[in-house]
């Protein structure tokens, strides 16, 4: 039984335990700044006065971060390696989180975008170097394995995140609603604009010392080499052949609409969830709201956990892309559910909708990778390119939102009309998957 534990983190004989618990640790810091980051773009609305659409520009900046550095990121650890990778990821992560001090001390709403983009610049760096560098770290029928392992740990620094942010800055931000707010002065906005920003910038300071205690104990650590010692770098041509592969190119257009979803239905069930309990059936303050809709998007974040794993368990069973398809299938149906349901029950279907996305970045992942052999690493560095979809959607479904209403039904209702077509989009690659036998 110990020889089975230790061979799925070593080869030829060599343990990587140490290097293995370090990089997973990583895995857990990037979903923490993920999922702390969706609710701030309620939180930086409320506190700059600002609409849902100028709110969105957090995710505009954060996401955009991926997008620019995905491969230059993969150029730079061919170039030199993975572990250099992961110190320079974690350097830009804690440098924009130590950004947010200077940015509260200008007192504007700019600043913290550019902190944003910095800090998930670092992001992509540690996402590019971090998923094949655990493959790495053992034996190649044991590689599928490891990093399922790792990848677990993703989900519990995205709590994690989602908690702190509810405790530690949405409760307690100034209990003033956003209308109230608009009728203050300037020297009382002030008061309150400052105090707020105080609270919201202490998480990020605090992550930022661990996230630079975790560069130096990895500096200091011995970490194996990489596996592939090629370092010659054929980007134009590597690039123009992946995306000739249509079940690559379709893979990166599936993955740009479903992080798009994602992101619009952990980010909005704010304002959802607020809109409705601050109705008459409820009755609630704004703050009172957002917190109580904060944990319905904890409660969607376990139900993805605990989703993950079974339908991990289902694809012992069934085929990839015909489990991608059905998950995108009722992932729609809830969606609808979302739009036309406008008591709870509504936003249950908002909650049941991160059972079906659990499993669809690794599946359109592997499905999007497969038979590419080393241009994987190129190929893979395009798929976190991919995740510009969390940049662009979230925008377009707050301009909606700040609608206010759209004939009969509430704007943030109809806005989920986008994730709706996100999953019809993840639908068809996984109906081509099955059809092409992918």
């Amino acid at each position: 039984m110990k020889h089975t534990k230790q061979s799925i983190i070593s080869k030829d004989g060599v343990s990587y335990l140490i290097p293995f618990i370090l990089i997973t640790s990583c895995f857990a810091l990037w979903g923490f700044a993920n999922d702390i980051t969706n609710p701030m773009v309620k939180a930086f609305s409320k506190i700059f006065r600002m609409s849902a659409t100028d709110g969105a520009l957090v995710q505009v900046a954060f996401y955009g971060g991926y997008f620019a550095m995905a491969f230059p990121a993969a150029i730079f650890i061919r170039k030199y390696s993975y572990k250099a990778g992961v110190l320079l990821g974690l350097g830009m992560y804690a440098f924009g989180a130590f950004l947010f001090f200077p940015a509260k001390m200008t007192g504007e709403y700019y600043p913290f975008l550019i902190a944003y983009f910095i800090l998930t610049c670092g992001l992509s760096f540690l996402e590019t170097s971090c998923n094949p560098y655990i493959l790495s770290m053992g034996t190649e029928e044991t590689a599928t394995r490891r990093l399922n392992l790792a990848q677990s740990f993703n989900p519990m620094g995205s709590l994690l995140g989602m908690y702190v942010a509810m405790l530690f800055i949405q409760a307690k931000l100034h209990p003033m609603c956003t209308e109230e707010r608009s009728l203050l002065n300037d020297s009382e906005f002030q008061a309150i604009k400052e105090s707020d920003l105080t609270v919201l910038i202490a998480p990020y300071l605090i992550i930022g010392l661990i996230i630079l205690a975790m560069l130096i104990v990895i500096r200091l650590v011995k970490m194996p080499k990489n596996g592939d010692q090629n370092h010659k770098i054929d980007f134009f041509p590597t690039l123009k052949r992946i995306f000739m592969e249509t079940r690559y190119r379709e893979g990166v257009i599936a993955q740009f609409f479903y992080v798009g979803a994602q992101i619009m239905c952990w980010t909005f069930i704010i304002q959802y969830g607020t809109h409705l309990f601050m109705s008459p059936d409820f009755g609630m303050d704004e703050k009172s709201a957002e917190v109580l809709s904060q944990q319905y998007n904890i409660i969607a974040m376990v139900i993805f956990c605990v989703s993950r794993f079974i339908c991990t368990f289902i694809l012992r069973y069934l085929n990839a892309g015909k489990l991608l398809m059905i998950l995108a299938i009722f992932g729609g149906l809830f969606t609808l559910g979302t739009i036309f349901l406008q008591n709870i029950f509504g936003l249950y279907c908002l909650v049941a909708v991160s059972a079906c996305m659990s499993l669809m970045f690794p599946t359109i992942y592997g499905i999007a990778l497969k038979g590419m052999g080393d241009d994987a690493k190129f190929g893979a560095a395009g798929l976190i390119m991919a995740i510009l979809g969390g940049s662009i959607l979230p925008p377009l479904q707050a301009s909606i939102i700040d609608m206010k209403e759209i004939g009969w039904l509430p704007a943030v209702n109809v806005s989920f009309i986008l994730p709706f077509i996100c999953f019809l989009v993840i639908i068809g690659y996984g109906y081509r998957t099955v059809k092409r036998n992918w």
